[in-house]
């Protein structure tokens, strides 16, 4: 085992999660290009002025940021678009390996598990609830309807759900597999471990000063195991 995780999780009190990667793949059976894509058309539709490098955005999220930006109504219409999407989404959602252990281990560890998403809570909840998790997860932080800006980085959703645990943020970590996590958890005062998903995000994570970076997430699932076995 990491010893340095070992370490890490055997000072903090509670453990949080970002949704997609940690948890789950959300778009696996419905991929992010395509939602990405019809949020573009439904607006067209609308005779709503979409710049022309939008048209290739692969991220729904950054489609959803772009019309946040523009401060006009469009950012409703892509909200509402987007949290459907998702919700059909999550039922094609593909488990993450080890990301059940990992809530579960948590838990029964008598640690507090939450999830600080960019997704929205409806999706999230939907999923837990449909993979037999939500009753290990509370709070749920989904995105602000609309308001993209408080999305992580911003670290509003992170802190949000500290508040419901009653600890320091000092005392609480993040999993996340993006430099948005990563940012937002440093900017709340929680610790963080890198998810790393892609080799190319071992390096990112760490040149940005995530407190570990782990490549599976059985490596978190084993230094919860063996906090439980020691007490």
């Amino acid at each position: 085992m990491n010893a340095d995780l070992g370490r890490l999780l055997g000072e903090v009190g509670a453990v949080l999660l970002d949704f997609d990667g940690p948890v789950c793949s959300i778009f696996a059976g419905y991929p992010a290009p395509q939602v990405a894509a019809e949020l573009v058309e439904l607006l067209r539709q609308r005779e709503v002025d979409v710049p022309a490098n939008l048209a290739s955005e692969p991220d729904p999220l950054e489609v959803l940021r772009h019309f946040g930006a523009a401060g006009d109504n469009s950012v409703t219409r892509v909200e509402d678009a987007l949290c459907a999407a998702e919700c059909w989404a999550v039922e094609t959602a593909d488990p993450t390996p080890y990301g059940r252990e990992v809530i579960v281990a948590a838990w029964q560890a008598g640690m507090p598990v939450a999830v600080a998403s960019n997704n929205s809570a409806g999706a999230v909840s939907a999923y837990l609830t449909a993979h037999r998790l939500a009753a290990y997860v509370s709070p749920v932080v989904g995105r602000a309807y609309a308001d993209p800006d408080r999305m992580k980085p911003n670290p509003e959703p992170i802190l949000q759900a500290i508040r419901t645990f009653g600890e320091i943020p000092g005392r609480c970590v993040l999993v996340g597999d993006s430099l948005s996590d990563i940012e937002g958890a440093q900017a709340a005062g929680v610790r963080v471990i890198g998810y790393a998903n892609k080799p190319s995000k071992v390096e990112a994570f760490d040149t940005v000063g995530a407190d570990a970076v782990v490549t599976s997430m059985s490596e978190i699932a084993g230094a919860l195991v063996d906090r439980l076995a020691n007490g």
